[in-house]
């Protein structure tokens, strides 16, 4: 009886509330779902042609496939940790191997030294996060203007370094580095022999010696054994307080080398881009490279409309005197220019002026698909100041082509051509490339 006279007190009062009845949602404990960290990598698949004409006459052709993959640690309070093996493996396309038949039938810019296929651990870092400092230590890609991945090819160059970045200042970050040890990327086997070539095209005289997954003293890269440094120390300031404006300045200190300085403006206002950069170079220390006493400057303007945009460049190199016999040094795959060309970097040449025009269409509203084709001239007016044909002035020329196709959030595809013309005077060729690059 008591029982039923409570339950019809119960049924009153919420009769007298209304009548609705909200009952009261459990309280359930979901927990999260552990994090157990993160695979990263990247397929690619790469077909390259090349046919010289001129000096000389042969067609060269590679397919490889290869890239990378990587595991990404959860954070631990800002604490992180990764490792990533690269790899490349070369198809044997011709009657012949590639270590057999050489350079006269295969292209060497997807394989390591003497064509080799090979594998190799080329990130293994540690990072730590705090506040707005950042630090990361260990074997890591970086993409700094004159040290950098110079990912043309198969594999990109990799580096031995601490990076220390900031941000506590308003709109400014605040890099220190120092660089110890690179592994060179595939691409440098293009060069065949070191050089003055290599040298001022991103490759210096020792890089033989970090090829196929060595990782070699940063002074060796440059100019060869018996060159070990202490590295290269780098500081750079990067600000974005104005409307429209970057500004960037680095030093890379490159002991008993060389140090070298690297500015760079770029404006823009509406549908117009401004950009100005710098580099000096002049030895320090022990001066292992001789006399260094380099200057380059470079000027761009591009602006678009709808769908279609383009820029105009120059930039110019001085003639100075030295044991490199002047133009600017880059041993380390920093390659900046505004004025580079797909594959002629001439523009670093001493006494040499270069003009580059480029424009881009984006054929997404004309086609409803992920799909830009850029076309682009250069000219290299070169001085008979220049390391690679010392005494001889002529100009070089590049034109090409370069069609990007995103056809997933994963997968890029892409088609690249190119045409120099007295690369060297009397040497021509037409280069295309074939590239699927998936990421996940």
């Amino acid at each position: 009886m008591k029982r039923i006279v409570l339950l019809s007190v119960i049924a009153s009062t919420v009769l007298m509330a209304g009548g609705d009845i909200n009952p009261i949602e459990p309280v359930v404990e979901v927990s999260a779902e552990p994090d157990y960290g993160k695979i990263f990598g990247q397929s690619r698949t790469f077909y390259i042609d090349r046919t010289y004409s001129g000096a000389v006459n042969n067609n060269r052709n590679s397919l490889a496939t290869g890239g990378y993959i990587g595991y990404k640690s959860p954070d631990f309070n800002g604490l992180t940790f990764a490792v990533a093996a690269y790899g490349t493996y070369g198809f044997d396309i011709h009657d012949e191997n590639a270590d057999v038949i050489g350079s006269a039938s295969y292209d060497p810019s997807l394989y390591g030294d003497n064509f080799d296929n090979y594998a190799f651990i080329g990130q293994v870092y540690i990072n730590y996060a705090f506040d707005n400092t950042n630090i990361k230590l260990g074997r890591q890609r970086l993409d700094t203007p004159m040290a950098g991945a110079d990912d043309a090819r198969m594999l990109p160059n990799l580096f031995e370094a601490a990076v220390l970045s900031n941000t506590d200042i308003e709109d400014t970050t605040l890099i220190l580095a120092h660089i110890t040890r690179e592994t060179v990327g595939t691409f440098g086997n293009v060069y065949g022999a070191a050089g003055a070539l290599s040298l001022q095209s991103g490759y210096g005289l020792g890089y033989k010696e970090g090829t196929s997954g060595d990782f070699a003293d940063m002074g060796v890269i440059a100019l060869g054994e018996g060159t070990d440094t202490d590295g290269v120390t780098a500081g750079a300031i990067l600000y974005k307080g104005i409307e429209g404006l970057d500004l960037q300045a680095w030093n890379y200190y490159a002991h008993d080398i060389l140090n070298a300085v690297y500015l760079q403006a770029d404006y823009k206002l509406s549908s117009v881009k401004l950009s100005a950069q710098y580099i000096n170079e002049s030895e320090v220390g022990d001066a292992l490279a001789g006399d260094v006493d380099s200057n380059y400057w470079a000027v761009k303007a591009g602006t678009s409309f709808g769908a279609l945009s383009g820029y105009i460049a120059y930039s110019q190199t001085g003639d100075s005197s030295g044991s490199m016999n002047g133009g600017i040094i880059t041993p380390w795959g920093g390659m900046p220019a505004f004025t580079q060309g797909m594959v002629t970097r001439h523009m670093f040449f001493a006494d040499t002026a270069t003009t580059k025009v480029a424009a881009t269409y984006n054929l997404k509203d004309a086609t409803g698909l992920n799909l830009k084709a850029t076309a682009y001239y250069v000219s290299f007016d070169i001085g008979s100041a220049n390391t690679y044909k010392p005494g001889e002035d002529w100009t070089a020329e590049e034109s090409g082509f370069d069609i990007k196709y995103q056809a997933t959030k994963a997968l890029n595809l892409r088609f690249r051509g190119n045409y120099p013309t007295d690369f060297a005077p009397g040497l021509d060729w037409s280069e295309y490339r074939l590239i699927a690059n998936y990421n996940f």
